[in-house]
């Protein structure tokens, strides 16, 4: 499976923020720090805020910060949250059921199952993991070099 653009971008700016505690940050600084399209990088704080990950202040004096503790950050739920379908497959679609013509083997395929318990046990393993666990002292460095 291959995560898409705006979950890594999210995953780099929950780091970012998690490094640079001190304050606010702008949405230039984290993407300049990664070297990724500002417009990507609106678009991913934008969502974190409204799935709770992040506070984003307006105004002139405005930014974003972490919404919580990184410790309590799993980064399992900020996949799940970002990524729009996990399915693998598109016979494992919500709705694929319903969708007769979709598979000559549906609904008696086991390779769904298969797959499905793959989904989960990666999702697992994210689980264990928080933000504060990814965020390592060679992180912590680059990311506070870059800004000074």
């Amino acid at each position: 499976m291959k995560l898409t653009l705006q979950t890594d971008y999210a995953l780099r700016a929950l780091i970012y923020l998690g490094v640079r505690t001190e304050g606010l940050c702008s949405i230039r600084q984290i993407a300049q720090a990664y070297q990724v399209s500002e417009g990507h990088m609106i678009k991913v704080i934008h969502r974190l805020g409204m799935g709770g990950f992040i506070e984003t202040i307006r105004g002139r004096n405005g930014g974003v910060r972490l919404g919580r503790a990184p410790e309590t950050i799993l980064i399992g739920a900020v996949v799940r949250y970002m990524e729009e379908d996990l399915s693998l497959l598109a016979c494992m679609e919500p709705d694929a059921e319903r969708k007769a013509d979709l598979c000559a083997l549906m609904p008696g395929c086991r390779l769904r199952g298969v797959l499905s318990q793959a989904m989960g046990a990666m999702l697992g393993v994210l689980d264990h993991y928080t933000l504060a666990d990814v965020i390592t002292p060679h992180e912590r460095q680059r990311l506070t070099e870059k800004a000074d």
